[in-house]
């Protein structure tokens, strides 16, 4: 018969080894420690779990067989699981830009709840102690929990990851765009002030021209004037 902690281990195992293959290019050089980092956090919380169920057990008498002792020791050691796992998920997760660190507690809920289900679906097949070499059809089904489970979590996580990589990249299209506008703009102003002051040396300088042409005809006028009397004077 299949024992709980071969049941775990078919369960987690598979899940985090799944989800890191859908998540080692999201989260780049970090992706490869995320198996095991969530590993040494299972394990640090199956030793201190088991610390605290055993004192339990021991020193308040706590019956891990019946109501309400199993639901308690089963929340303590779902509280402890899920805390430390997130932990370890969470500092993971901060490395990356483009990945929610909500997904840790998502993705510690998930698992937590998917594998109680399986263990309830299966206490039949489960012993305190038993052979890990017997009953392959439980063992099957552990792994394809994990597996299934390590695949709809990873999945959504990498595709949210895509999307919001699609979102930046259309973000920067867009402030590249507006720079171009700003650009174009500046040029088209520089332009059309280069072209307004040609514009107004120009005229500036037709009515140059003119304002001396008239200067000059009345200068000859002046002067044809002034010899003309002279002429007049002499005869």
């Amino acid at each position: 018969m299949l024992d709980y902690l071969t049941a775990s281990i078919a369960f987690w195992m598979t899940l985090l080894g799944v989800q890191e293959l859908l998540l080692e290019f999201r989260l780049g050089y970090f992706g490869s420690y995320w198996f095991l980092a969530s590993a040494a956090s299972l394990f640090i919380s199956f030793l201190l779990s088991g610390l605290i169920t055993i004192t339990l057990i021991i020193k308040f008498a706590v019956d891990p067989f019946t109501f309400p002792g199993n639901v308690i020791l089963c929340a303590i050691t779902a509280v402890i699981f899920g805390v430390i796992l997130t932990l370890a998920q969470w500092l993971i997760l901060r490395q990356s830009e483009m990945t929610p660190r909500v997904f840790a507690l998502i993705n510690t809920v998930i698992g937590i709840i998917v594998y109680f289900l399986l263990v309830w679906l299966n206490e039949g097949s489960l012993e305190w102690s038993g052979s890990p070499f017997g009953n392959w059809k439980t063992v099957l089904v552990f792994l394809a929990g994990g597996g299934i489970t390590g695949g709809v979590t990873g999945k959504a996580l990498d595709f949210y990851c895509e999307r919001v990589e699609q979102r930046l990249i259309q973000i920067e299209r867009e402030r590249e765009e507006k720079e171009r506008q700003r650009i174009e703009r500046i040029e088209n102003e520089i332009f059309e002030r280069k072209k307004l002051e040609k514009e107004t040396l120009e005229r500036f300088r037709i009515e140059r021209e003119i304002a001396l042409e008239k200067e000059s005809g009345m200068k000859n006028m002046v002067m044809m004037i002034s010899r003309m009397r002279r002429m007049k004077n002499n005869i």
